[in-house]
């Protein structure tokens, strides 16, 4: 109990300097919203009383620093992230509650469907080494983690959804639907759409999940341990499951950890090759109008999520290691 609220101390500590990060560095960059925003209002007169109404509305001030941060502190215990001028005048958090579970449910599936197929693939190669499988599967799987995932992403899309026509090229829905998640039309237009890119990811990060199971089973498979299941003529199934793949899994939670924490923040590229309406589409196009409360407000969650991912690994690695609950004690 004392170690989990050591770590969960220094996990307040990580998120206390990711948000005190996070104020600083919109503050460093060259403007202000309110002149990204008028700068969209072309043709439009500005009076100085506009101007200064429009920064005190997003936000800018003159303050010192320390007023400025204590604000900002303030306004994140109540939930007030901003205004955003790019989608003027919606709030930070309406556009991530709108944007965040479109990331989470594509990334997020995506993800678990690659580390559950790509653990048992790797369980399965590495109990079969040696063999037919274990020869011609590692390295298919080593060709395909290196080619760049934005290449795949480009290739697929041409292929499946211009030429063959199989699956829409890009967005999250038709254009032609309202938003209406009670609707089976609008559904089935989520899914189809969701489909290529959810492949993409899971094409391009089950390779990783393979081998690095496949090479630490090799490496349980002749501990002392197994051996000896083996030499009580224990049934195979139960060895594997029970003995080698229960402790050679233990690096991919981890890893698996740190993909669900990066989910937030890995969906940029997927989201801007396939024009998916999440939040890393969201960020992009913030950065390019210089919307610097939905910058925060993006960041802010990614850093949340990865920490909180963090955080659940060690609870997770403790539960499944004994060794780990007995050194800690």
């Amino acid at each position: 109990m004392r170690r989990l609220l050591s770590r969960i101390g220094f996990y307040v500590v990580a998120l206390w300097a990711s948000v005190t990060i996070n104020f600083l560095l919109p503050r460093l960059m060259p403007g202000d919203p309110a002149q990204a925003f008028l700068a969209g209002m072309q043709g439009k007169s500005v009076t100085p009383q506009l101007l200064a109404a429009l920064r005190a509305q997003f936000g800018v001030t003159d303050a010192p620093l320390w007023q400025q941060y204590l604000s900002y502190l303030n306004q994140l215990l109540h939930g007030d992230l901003g205004i955003s001028n790019t989608n003027y005048p919606e709030t930070v958090s309406q556009i991530l509650s709108t944007s965040i579970p479109w990331t989470v449910a594509l990334l997020g599936l995506s993800v678990i469907i690659s580390f559950i197929i790509g653990t048992l693939l790797g369980i399965l190669v590495a109990w079969r080494r040696g063999t037919w499988l274990d020869s011609l599967l590692p390295p298919i799987m080593t060709f395909i983690s290196a080619i760049p995932y934005f290449w795949m992403a480009l290739a697929l899309v041409y292929f499946l959804g211009f030429i063959l026509h199989l699956f829409p090229i890009g967005g999250g829905f038709d254009d032609m639907l309202d938003v209406d998640w009670t609707s089976f039309d609008f559904i089935s237009s989520v899914v189809s759409h969701a489909i290529l890119p959810a492949f993409t990811i899971v094409l391009g990060s089950i390779s990783g999940w393979i081998l690095v199971m496949r090479n630490s089973m090799v490496t349980t498979l002749s501990e002392d341990y197994v051996l000896m299941a083996q030499a009580k003529g224990l049934p195979t199934r139960r060895v594997i499951l029970n003995y080698a793949a229960r402790n050679a899994v233990l690096p991919s939670i981890t890893s698996f950890s740190i993909s669900l924490g990066s989910i937030v923040g890995g969906s940029l590229l997927t989201e801007v090759v396939f024009n998916y309406p999440g939040i890393g589409y969201a960020l992009v196009t913030a950065i390019g109008h210089q919307d610097y409360s939905l910058i925060e407000g993006c960041f802010l969650v990614i850093a949340i999520t990865v920490l909180a991912a963090n955080l659940i690994a060690d609870v997770v690695y403790t539960l499944l290691d004994p060794r780990v609950r007995q050194e800690r004690s």
